[in-house]
């Protein structure tokens, strides 16, 4: 079977787990959302006192609209909780709340694979933009050097995915830790916590491998172009 064949085969299972790992999280989080933690803490709750402990009491939680766009903004040091995670005390709402605070704590201790993601960001997120539009043009006038350099590009895009990887490991980490030294949750309810982050991290880990792979296909066309 042709290299390349294989490789887009390989792209589009990929893809797949991207779309599954992305059911899953849903999966989990409505699940746990129907668990309430038997601390009674909110999201909110769970993340102000995980902050005031660490010493951010400077850091704000602050409520947004959607689901699952909970987030820790580095620029204007906030966490944002989505309201179904910010009002509620289910298990799924304190242990996304308790992530996202995880990565403000890693902000301040300057966590290594975080002060390297932020200094990435501007150069992966220029590149992110651009390096498709040189593939397809590359690929379309039969290019070699413009999709050689989107290449460039699109690798640089892929080793800020490959970076965030411990990144959110380690917040999901912190953050299960913290829940139960601090007994916002008890032992029993160590499970659900995993189910949910587990299931976020998945999406970070199938995203992270479908770009790999797309980029390996790139590299095999580019080589083939000289034949």
């Amino acid at each position: 079977m042709n290299i390349n064949l294989i490789m887009l085969l390989l792209v589009f299972a990929a893809f797949g787990l991207v779309i599954w790992a992305q059911f899953r999280v849903k999966g989990s989080f409505k699940r746990w959302s129907k668990v309430q933690a038997s601390s009674g803490m909110t999201g909110k709750d769970v993340a102000r006192r995980i902050l005031d402990d660490n010493g951010l009491t400077d850091v704000p939680v602050e409520p947004v609209q959607g689901k699952l766009t909970d987030h820790y903004d580095p620029v204007s040091r906030t966490v944002r909780l989505s309201e179904p995670v910010y009002y509620s005390d289910s298990i799924a709402a304190v242990s996304v709340a308790a992530h996202e605070c995880g990565h403000a704590v890693q902000h301040k201790e300057a966590y290594g694979a975080l002060v390297l993601r932020h200094r990435m960001f501007p150069v992966a997120n220029f590149a992110s933009g651009i390096a498709p539009f040189l593939l397809i043009g590359g690929l379309l006038l039969q290019a070699r050097g413009l999709f050689g350099l989107g290449i460039l590009l699109y690798a640089a895009a892929v080793a800020f995915q490959v970076v965030t990887l411990p990144v959110e490991f380690n917040a999901s980490s912190r953050a299960k830790t913290i829940m139960v030294q601090k007994g916002f949750i008890r032992n029993v309810e160590e499970r659900g916590v995993s189910k949910v982050l587990n299931a976020a991290a998945l999406t970070y880990v199938a995203s992270t491998l479908y770009a790999l792979l797309e980029l390996l296909r790139f590299v095999l066309l580019f080589l083939s172009s000289e034949e």
